[in-house]
């Protein structure tokens, strides 16, 4: 049988007009964390390399106006990223006091630099700053212009877009398109959003785009604050965003944003992309160590738990399909991700729901062909334990030193 018959697709993805941009946040709103630290300057440059090897387009390098720390390693990021596919972007206050050191990365590095210029939108945010109207289209229209007249690719973000009135979006995204932004930001600031409410908002800034009659990006930016950050950045996408911003992990402010490397799996899965996805697994292991989250171990795809199975009946599903030597079989009979797209396998453990095939595919990964006294010694301690077993645990229950036994 062919592998096309053995997996029916109910997933058939909508038409997708043009290529989809990836926008890393990790460096900038990731940093937002309150559970993380700000990596050292080599982390950085290593994340970024990676970005870029993952074929992510733009990367939010910082905050120029957070200090002296800050613009430094702004700098080297940027002058790294020369040589790099990957461009970057920072974010900054529609302030130009905000914009102008942006200026000077740009002069010292010789590499332009995108200009995130961000402003609240909805009613709640001008009622508790005390804003008016009157002064956040000004406050928008000269950062914009200011951005523009000096050479700076320029994006025009609305925080907070999904609680906003429509005739506020409509008025601040004129008067930055007006002013010269090729691109504006819809920002679900406050994870409230839900799907049916994304498919909305995109699909009226995206007809105010065509009515304006111009050829102007938009950008979506997520939180999850309700769980689903993922879903509303697939639902921008079938709206028509086109380009979606995302933080390894999902790491980010308060419970953080949609997470960019799910994100790359789901529209790899979908046939939405064609990305080399082989280095996710270094990219996510890489955010952790640097910002200093853990890895939660049942997180989707890249957590420990996620390839890993000790229930027999599916262990022996994953066996069989071994055993045939067909590793696509392998990677897909019990697993909605197939392991080797993001460079990693499948694991058959030990524990109380294993069986037979779970215990002799074990030791025989590790050059022992069991005995069936072997296996039963093995499964006598399994029962009995409330958990999976470790590997010292099945080696010795199996009798066979941990030198003796050597993975293959």
């Amino acid at each position: 049988m062919q592998h096309d018959d053995l997996i029916h697709d109910w997933n058939v993805p909508d038409k997708q007009a043009g290529r989809i941009q990836f926008d890393d946040e990790t460096l900038r709103d990731g940093l937002q964390s309150p559970s993380a630290r700000d990596p050292e300057l080599d982390q950085k440059l290593e994340l970024v390399r990676l970005m870029d090897q993952l074929g992510i387009d733009t990367a939010d390098v910082g905050l120029p106006g957070a200090g002296a720390r800050a613009r430094e390693h702004i700098t080297t990021l940027v002058r790294e990223m020369k040589s790099l596919r990957i461009t970057p972007n920072v974010a900054c206050r529609t302030v130009i006091g905000d914009i102008a050191p942006v200026v000077d990365v740009v002069q010292a590095t010789g590499s332009p630099v995108e200009v995130c210029a961000f402003i609240g939108s909805s009613p709640i945010r001008q009622y508790a700053e005390n804003w008016e109207m009157e002064t956040m289209i000004k406050l928008s229209r000269d950062a914009v212009e200011f951005s523009v007249k000096h050479g700076l690719p320029t994006m025009f973000v609305t925080e907070d877009t999904t609680r906003a009135k429509p005739e506020h979006v409509r008025a601040l995204y004129t008067t930055a398109i007006e002013a010269g932004a090729k691109r504006i930001c819809i920002c679900d600031t406050c994870g409230h959003a839900t799907p049916s409410g994304v498919r909305k908002l995109v699909g009226f800034v995206k007809k105010l785009v065509e009515e304006l009659k111009v050829d102007v990006g938009i950008d979506w930016h997520g939180h999850r604050d309700r769980g689903l950050g993922l879903a509303n950045s697939l639902a921008a996408i079938e709206a028509g965003a086109t380009r979606i911003h995302a933080t390894a992990l999902g790491v980010g402010e308060r419970a953080g944003n949609t997470e960019m490397d799910l994100l790359l799996v789901n529209l790899r899965l979908a046939g939405l992309i064609d990305n080399d996805l082989s280095k996710l697994g270094a990219y996510v292991k890489l955010a952790s160590d640097a910002v200093g989250l853990p890895i939660p171990a049942n997180y989707s795809v890249f957590g420990k738990d996620a390839f890993e199975t000790g229930t027999g009946v599916h262990a022996a599903a994953v066996i069989k399909a071994f055993k045939k030597g067909d590793t696509w079989l392998a990677n897909r009979v019990y697993s909605g991700v197939p392991a080797d797209l993001v460079g990693l396998e499948q694991v058959i453990a030990v524990g109380p729901m294993s069986g037979k095939s779970n215990v002799t595919y074990f030791l025989e990964k590790r050059g022992v062909q069991p005995t069936d006294e072997q296996v039963a010694q093995v499964l006598e301690l399994a029962k009995k334990t409330p958990r999976l077993l470790t590997e010292d645990e099945i080696l010795g229950a199996a009798g066979v030193k941990k030198t003796v036994a050597k993975t293959r």
